[in-house]
């Protein structure tokens, strides 16, 4: 009985030995593909960080782009605004020269006529 009970203790004892191993082998695989996944990870957060990187960075010189193109429009803008005015002076003072014109040549042709 003695015998038997040894021979079954060892047996159980290689049993849990052969768990143990398993358990383990398992435990390393585990850590090694989480491992694997973190790694993986943290290179697709880098890649995809380079990618916002680089789209802030066109943004930028887009925005600075435009930018530039608005304030050459207002630029442009207001100097038209000031030819406008020059021109419409002009114009008046055509107009009032015009006017004076007819108007002496109305006097001359009264004086004419006389």
């Amino acid at each position: 009985q003695m015998h038997l009970t040894t021979s079954e203790k060892n047996e159980l004892a290689r049993s849990l030995e052969m768990v143990q191993n398993q358990l383990q082998e398992k435990e390393s695989e585990i850590k090694r593909e989480a491992s694997e996944y973190k790694d993986r990870l943290l290179q697709a957060e880098k890649e995809h960080q380079d990618a916002l990187t680089k789209a802030n960075q066109k943004n930028e010189v887009e925005i600075e782009a435009c930018h530039e193109k608005i304030s050459s429009l207002e630029h442009f803008i207001s100097s038209q605004k000031l030819e406008i005015e020059h021109l419409k002076s002009n114009k008046e003072q055509l107009n009032n020269s015009l006017k004076e014109a007819n108007q002496a040549l109305g006097e001359l042709l009264k004086t004419k006529v006389r």
